[in-house]
């Protein structure tokens, strides 16, 4: 520990010796290439670097009449870290991860909808174009609404943040009750013809929630019969007599015996 170790900058010359002492016959068909091009010997290791978040924005300059395009480059806090973090690779971060977050936070069932990610040649984002909300081919989720407002932000000039996501949800809502209006006339369209559909899932929630209250009530009465006999145990059973007044009717028996003999 704490020293350098040079092995690899030196497996040229090993397998020159080792040709020389004819522990091998031949050299390595790499013997020539490290000898042009030498590994690299530079021991000191330097922190990654930095990335920048860059945004594009489309902004109207002050006494200009057209809107331009401009990059804004956001610097990352340097924070410190331990010795045995600094060399670790930078987190790479995109714009659209906070828009993501931010939607998922305020939609959390989104998530709970079945979702495709399998693509047929990894370039389909290519055919999309984010100038609409609904894209071919594709079905309708929070994405969509990620990539939405996004486009906006990189294209809609003076665009803020809030409002291309008060645009891009508008539209998200109208498609959503669309859909839900289209698969309820549906249904009644397939029960009109005799088509017959199992319970709701809302029929299902409460059957099972039936279900559960029943096992409560029968777990309570057990119970509550186990809390009656152990309070019963400490103060004695209902109806019999206590020692104190059976004693006493033992002593008035005794009593009453020699009278009757």
């Amino acid at each position: 520990m704490g020293k350098y170790n040079l092995t690899a900058l030196q497996v040229r010359q090993t397998a020159i010796q080792q040709k020389a002492a004819k522990k091998i016959s031949r050299l390595p068909q790499w013997a020539d290439v490290v000898r042009d091009i030498p590994p690299a010997q530079v021991l000191v290791r330097i922190q990654p670097q930095q990335h920048q978040l860059v945004r594009q924005r489309v902004k109207t300059p002050p006494g200009a009449s057209k809107p331009q395009v401009v990059f804004e480059a956001q610097e990352k806090r340097v924070n410190p870290k331990k010795a045995s973090r600094m060399f670790q690779p930078v987190e790479i971060k995109y714009e659209e991860d906070q828009l993501r977050k931010e939607f998922f936070r305020d939609h959390p069932w989104e998530l709970a909808r079945p979702r495709v990610v399998l693509e047929s040649s990894g370039k389909d984002y290519e055919n999309y174009n984010w100038s609409r909300l609904q894209q071919p081919g594709k079905r309708l989720d929070g994405e969509s609404v990620v990539q939405r407002q996004l486009w906006l932000l990189n294209n809609v000039p003076d665009m803020t943040k809030s409002a291309a996501y008060d645009v891009a949800r508008r539209e998200f809502y109208r498609l959503r009750l669309q859909e839900d209006i289209e698969r309820r006339v549906a249904a009644e369209e397939a029960e009109a013809t005799g088509a017959t559909f199992g319970p709701t899932r809302l029929e299902v929630g409460m059957e099972l929630e039936n279900q559960e209250y029943e096992r409560w009530k029968v777990w309570a009465k057990s119970e509550a019969q186990v809390q009656e006999q152990r309070a019963a145990a400490f103060t004695g059973a209902p109806g019999l007599p206590t020692t104190e007044v059976s004693l006493g009717l033992e002593e008035g028996v005794e009593e009453k015996q020699p009278q009757a003999a």
